[in-house]
Parts: C-alpha cells; structure tokens; sequence
C-alpha cells in the first residue's frame, strides 16, 4: 500500500531531517520533490498543488527555523496536511432508528463490489449485528451465484429472486420488507455495474434509492484506477448522492493516488479500504493511521486491532500464564507465527510497526519463507519435544531436519530463537509491561 510514494517521502524527509539548520531553499527542494512525488502517484494536480501551498505555508514560520529539529518539525506540518487531505477523521457508518439499516452499494463493474459487500457484512457480523444480503445485479452473468457462495462463506444470508420473474426495484423492495420482517439490523444491497458511466445505470440506481431509502449509499471504487476512481466518485455523486465510499485494492495500489485525492476532490469520505482478496480483509479507513503508514511512522493502533482479533480470551489467559512461569514452548511459538500470518500480508504487518516501515519489502518475501520453514520444522518434532525442546540432542536435530527439508544448522537456528522469545517475554511481564502486552490481546 502506497509503496512508492512512501519510499519517495521517506527519501526526501530523511534528508532533510539530517540536517541541523534549514534555509527557505531546503525546504523548497524538498517540497518541489514532495510535489513530484503525489502528482507521480497519480494524486490530482489542483489536490497536490493545494498541499504543497499549505505546507509551504507553514513551513515558512519562523518558529520552525528557531527549533532545535527543524527537520521533523516540517515533517509533522506535512503529517497534519496529509491527514487533511486524507479526510481529517474518521467516519463510521450511520444506523437506521429502527432495523433495517439499509446499505446501498453501488459502483462501476470490475470495482469489486460484490466482494466488498461480502466483506462489510461480515465486518458488521463480527459486531454482533445481524446482516443480511440482497443479490440486486440481475446484469451481470453468475452474480446472484457469486454473492450466494460468499454468503456462505460469512455465514450471512442472501436474498435473491428469479432474474427472469423480477427487477433490481422489486428484489431491493422485497428484501427490505423481509429484512423487517425478521428484525434484520443491516440490509446490504449489491447492485449492478456497467464498463462506464451511462444513463441506464444511472436511473436504475435512482430507482432504487427511492424505493429503498438507504441511510447510506456506498459508492465502490477500485484504488488501481486511479484518477479515473475520482472522476468515476464525482459522478456518481452528482447524480446518485452517495454518503460514502469504499476503496478496494488498496494493498495492489503501490501509488495511492485515488485515495489521496477522492475525499479532496468528491467531498464525500472514504468509511472502508480492502486490503486483500480474503472475506476479513476490510479495514476501517483513518486518515490518521494512513498518513502515519505512508510517512514510515508506523500504525500501531491498527495492528493492535489486528492482533486482539486473533486472540481469545481463554489464549490471552494461557499465554500469560506461560510468560508468568517462563514456560512459553515450540507449541505456542508456532502457534504465534500462524496468528501472525492470519493478521495478513506480512508486508503490510511489517509496515505498521514503526520504523519497520522501508524494510518491508526487503524482508516480506525473506521472511515469508522463513516461517514456513519454522513451520515445517516444528511440525516434523514429536509433542514431547515441542513441550521440552532441551531434550533435543544431535540425533534427534538432524531427525527433525530430514523431515522438514532443512538442515541440523536450521533446528538449531530455530532453538535459539525460540530460547530467545522465551527470555524476552519473561522479561517483558516481568519488567512491568504485562498490561500493554494484554491490552494489544484484548484483555485488561
């Protein structure tokens, strides 16, 4: 997500921050590559051109050439605005006084709307909300089907009628009426999609509006598309009248440039980003948390979201009893390198712990395969030696190997860094942090 425009800002404002003074020709050096960069990532020129005049702006104080870091203190100027442009806050969805909430989707073909509508009803599943789905493209070839399929794999029901005995209209009306029936809190309706703008789609989309009156209308666009996704969210705004969007793609979208620009250019706020093919990968959208991602700060609170959704409260439990009696074995190391891996791509993981942001490229794909190996390494050992590594003597490592494709030089490799884990987390609840460690687990 944002790789290149992230690396070209982390270039320009380590340079700068290397520096002791600062000059009005510095900090106009920098903005100009500043500038470079956003129109690079596909970032709307008047957007870019309005950032830069506010940084510069602000840059220019006296106060900032009196600190004792100039640098960094440019660098958060360009934070703050980055946040602004971004959006500012955050913005959740809004709810109906009384069930159904209905959520209109709509969008071009191709965006991946079906898919986001799988995902957003499973994110508000997981709130313990009811959901369920309409299947209202009646277009598109298999798409009732495919919607069926993800709502079996959420676990959500779909709504669909006939396509040959039925329209849009009357399955949205007719769904609503059912989501009220059986008290459903949140209707999801998925809508058709065209290659490109066009009056039917249009009046269609009306149609539905009026017959449905959704309390929000998510336009879904695809980040890849870039400047076309902004064009494509001020026309379905002027027309239709959407509340909020959803940015999908955004983990294939190394520029960024649509995301930068829609709420600047649209108005309306981005509520969601997919970060990845998978049914959970949908993240709220924070302006606050992105630009610290771009800018290499890291994104702390989104990664302690991502870990408490992986930890239960019988685990969190478990595993503070073994840091408390240093018991931490091979068991629950392997069993923290697959919760690891089910918090996603390890790049993006990587990319919101801070300072760790310019390395994950260089050690996603590294990395990857080492876990994998600790994987194949672990497994090929008998619980016995999992529960009490120490009895792991020569014979029994090149065992291990041989049944993992490594080597003895691995295994061993592997034991130290698990003695290492072990000690390190002894220290850590030991030394005072164990409620910042159960609070990244969800417990307090």
């Amino acid at each position: 997500m944002f790789e290149s425009l992230s690396d070209r800002l982390n270039g320009v404002f380590g340079k700068l921050s290397a520096r002791g003074r600062l000059s009005d020709k510095d900090i106009d050096a920098a903005l100009r590559e500043v500038r470079m960069a956003l129109l690079e990532a596909d970032v709307d020129f008047k957007v870019a051109r309005q950032f830069i005049s506010n940084v510069k702006e602000k840059a220019s104080d006296e106060k900032v050439f009196a600190s004792l870091t100039p640098g960094q203190t440019v660098v958060k100027i360009v934070q703050e605005e980055l946040v602004g442009i971004l959006g500012g806050e955050h913005v959740g969805l809004s709810r109906a006084d009384k069930p159904p909430t209905v959520i209109l989707l709509v969008g071009l073909q191709g965006a991946g709307k079906t898919t986001a509508a799988a995902k957003l009803a499973l994110r508000l599943k997981r709130d313990d909300q009811s959901v369920m789905l309409a299947a209202c493209d009646l277009q598109r070839p298999a798409a009732i089907d495919q919607l069926k399929q993800l709502g079996q794999q959420t676990g959500v029901e779909v709504y669909s009628e006939n396509p040959g005995e039925s329209s849009p209209v009357q399955v949205a009306k007719n769904a609503v009426k059912k989501a009220a029936r059986d008290n459903t809190f949140y209707l999801i309706l998925d809508t058709a999609g065209r290659l490109a703008i066009d009056d039917d789609l249009m009046s269609e989309l009306e149609q539905i509006r009026d017959a449905t009156k959704p309390v929000e209308t998510l336009l879904v666009v695809d980040a890849m598309t870039g400047q076309d996704a902004v064009r494509s969210g001020s026309e379905f705004n002027d027309r239709i009248g959407i509340t909020g969007m959803i940015m999908t793609k955004m983990d294939g979208d190394a520029r960024g440039g649509a995301a930068l620009s829609m709420r600047s250019v649209t108005g309306v706020p981005i509520k969601f980003m997919g970060v990845g093919e998978r049914t959970d990968a949908l993240e709220d959208y924070h302006p606050d948390r992105l630009a610290s991602r771009i800018l290499g700060m890291g994104d702390v609170e989104s990664l302690i979201e991502k870990a408490q959704g992986q930890f239960n409260e019988e685990q969190a439990l478990q595993l503070e009893e073994k840091m408390r009696k240093s018991t931490f074995d091979l068991n629950d190391m392997l069993q923290q390198f697959q919760t690891l891996k089910n918090m996603g791509p390890l790049g993006d993981i990587l990319g919101m712990i801070p300072g760790m942001g310019s390395l994950k490229g260089q050690l996603k794909d590294v990395d990857e395969r080492k876990m994998a190996q600790v994987e194949a390494i672990i497994l090929s050992m008998t619980p016995h030696e999992r529960t009490n590594p120490q009895m792991i003597n020569g014979s029994r490592r090149k065992r291990i190997a041989g049944g993992s494709g490594t080597s003895p030089t691995q295994v061993n490799q592997l034991l130290s860094q698990h003695k290492q884990m072990q000690k390190m987390m002894s220290r850590f609840y030991k030394g005072g942090k164990k409620r910042a460690l159960m609070g990244m687990l969800g417990r307090s």
